[in-house]
C-alpha cells in the first residue's frame, strides 16, 4: 500500500517550496493531491496545480454528493474561504504515493479515512519573525495585496498550529525551514525511512 505525505506549516513556512521540490524527486516518484478552495486564485497560481478552485455552489454539490473527505473553513477579511479534500479519483494508494499540503486538522481527517500507516505527517516550523518578513513580500508582489488577510493569516496559525493541536494530533517530529537544503535533506530522509518502514 502506498502512503500520503501531509505537509504542514504555518503560513510563509515554505511549505509551497518545499511542495514541489518533493514532488519533483523522482527517487520519491510522489503524485500530488489537489486541494479544493473557494478563496480567489492569486497571482501565478494555475487552476488544478496550486488548487482547483470552486465557489459556494461547487463546495455544495460535492458535499451533497458525500465526496468531501476533510474541510476547512476560514472566516477571512474577505469573506467565507474553505479548503477541502475531495474523493474524486485521484487518490490510489494501491498504485502510488501521494503528497498533499494541509494542517493538522486536516491531517487528522485524512489518517482517520485512509488510516494511520498510510498517513505521513510532515510538519514545517520557522521563526515566526522570518515567517512574518516572508508573507509581507509574497504579499507586496500580489496586483491587489490584501494585507488585513494577511494578519489575520498569520494570527489565526497560532490556534491552527497550538501545541496542544499538534500534541493531539500525534505529530512528534518537526522540520525546521530556516536553511532549505539542509530541511530538504532531512525530510527527504524521513520520509523513505518510513517507506522502508524503518525507525527514525
Amino acid at each position: 500500500m502506498g502512503k500520503i505525505i501531509c505537509l504542514m506549516g504555518k503560513s510563509s513556512t515554505g511549505k509551497d517550496t518545499i511542495y514541489k521540490l518533493l514532488m519533483a524527486d523522482e527517487r520519491l516518484a510522489l503524485r500530488p493531491i489537489v486541494s479544493y478552495t473557494t478563496r480567489p486564485i492569486r497571482a501565478g497560481e494555475q487552476d488544478g496545480v496550486e488548487y482547483i478552485f470552486t465557489d459556494e455552489t461547487g463546495y455544495g454539490r460535492l458535499r451533497d454528493a458525500g465526496r468531501i473527505i476533510e474541510e476547512r473553513s476560514y472566516d477571512t477579511c474577505h469573506g467565507l474561504w474553505r479548503y477541502f479534500t475531495v474523493a474524486d479519483g485521484q487518490i490510489d494508494l494501491s498504485t502510488a504515493n501521494y503528497c498533499m499540503i494541509g494542517t493538522p486538522e486536516a491531517y487528522v481527517s485524512i489518517r482517520n479515512y485512509f488510516g494511520s500507516k498510510q498517513v505521513l505527517p510532515v510538519l514545517l516550523e520557522l521563526d515566526d519573525g522570518e515567517r512574518l518578513g516572508r508573507a509581507l513580500a509574497r504579499e507586496k508582489a500580489q496586483q491587489q495585496p490584501r494585507y488585513d488577510e494577511m494578519c489575520r493569516r498569520f494570527l489565526a496559525d497560532r490556534q491552527d498550529f497550538s501545541e496542544e493541536r499538534i500534541r493531539e494530533a500525534g505529530i512528534a517530529r518537526q522540520f525546521n525551514n530556516d536553511d532549505l537544503n539542509r530541511c530538504l535533506k532531512e525530510i527527504h530522509e524521513y520520509i523513505e525511512q518510513e517507506m522502508r518502514g524503518e525507525d527514525v
